[in-house]
C-alpha cells in the first residue's frame, strides 16, 4: 500500500519494529484509553503485535501509522476494521497518541480524512462507521469536521461509574456509492418523520 499524505501528516501500514515503549505508552494513559477500548483490558506489545498481524493475516483489519509529515515521528494510529467483505463496510477508528504535539491542532480530523481515503481508494468501501461515549466530544468533533454524520444514537449502550451514557453513531458514505441525497437523509435528525 502506498502512503497517504496530507498537508501535516503521513499515514502508512505500522510494523512490528514500531511498536516501541513510546506507541505503547498511549494504551497505558488512563486519559487516552477512558474512551478507546470498552473492555477496559489493559493492552500489551505482544497482544497488540498478534493483534494487528492476524487481522492482516485474515485480511479484514489493517493498523496503520499516523505520522507527523515533517519529521516521520508517529503521533498514532489508525485500525482499519474489521471489514465486511460481503457489504464492504467497515469500522475506522483513531487514536492519536501523543497529545502535546497535537492537541487542538486538527490533527485527530486530517487523520480520519486520510482514513477515508485510504478506505474507499485502496480497499473500496461503500461505507465506514465508528461509534463513542457521548461524553467523547473531541472525538465526535473530530470525524464530524472529516465529513462524518451522525447517525444514532445507543440510548445507555455504556455504563460508566455507574450512570448510563450514550453511544454516538457516525458514518462516512462512499460517494461512487452513496447520492448526496442518500447520504442527507441518514443524518440522525432527519431519521424519524411523521407521515
Amino acid at each position: 500500500m502506498k502512503e497517504y499524505v496530507s498537508e501535516r501528516l503521513k499515514i502508512k501500514e505500522i510494523s512490528d519494529t514500531d511498536i516501541d515503549s513510546r506507541l505503547l505508552s498511549w494504551f497505558e494513559d488512563p486519559a487516552l484509553m477512558k474512551f478507546y477500548t470498552s473492555s477496559k483490558k489493559k493492552i500489551t506489545k505482544k497482544e497488540l503485535i498478534t493483534s494487528i498481524n492476524k487481522g492482516r493475516e485474515k485480511g479484514n483489519t489493517f493498523t496503520f501509522l499516523i505520522c507527523n509529515n515533517q519529521n516521520d515521528e508517529s503521533i498514532g494510529t489508525l485500525k482499519l476494521g474489521p471489514i465486511n467483505l460481503a457489504h464492504k463496510t467497515s469500522d475506522l477508528v483513531a487514536l492519536i497518541g501523543d497529545k502535546s504535539s497535537v492537541e487542538g491542532k486538527g490533527l485527530g480530523t486530517e487523520a480520519i480524512k486520510l482514513g477515508g481515503k485510504i478506505a474507499f481508494e485502496n480497499y473500496d468501501l461503500r461505507k465506514l462507521y465508528g461509534g463513542m461515549y457521548a461524553s467523547n466530544i473531541a472525538s465526535i468533533k473530530a470525524y464530524t469536521r472529516a465529513g462524518w454524520i451522525v447517525e444514532g444514537v445507543l440510548k445507555g449502550q455504556y455504563l460508566v461509574n455507574g450512570e448510563n451514557e450514550d453511544r454516538v453513531l457516525v458514518g462516512f458514505f462512499n460517494p461512487k456509492y452513496f447520492t448526496q441525497q442518500e447520504i442527507e437523509e441518514a443524518k440522525y435528525e432527519n431519521w424519524y418523520r411523521e407521515n
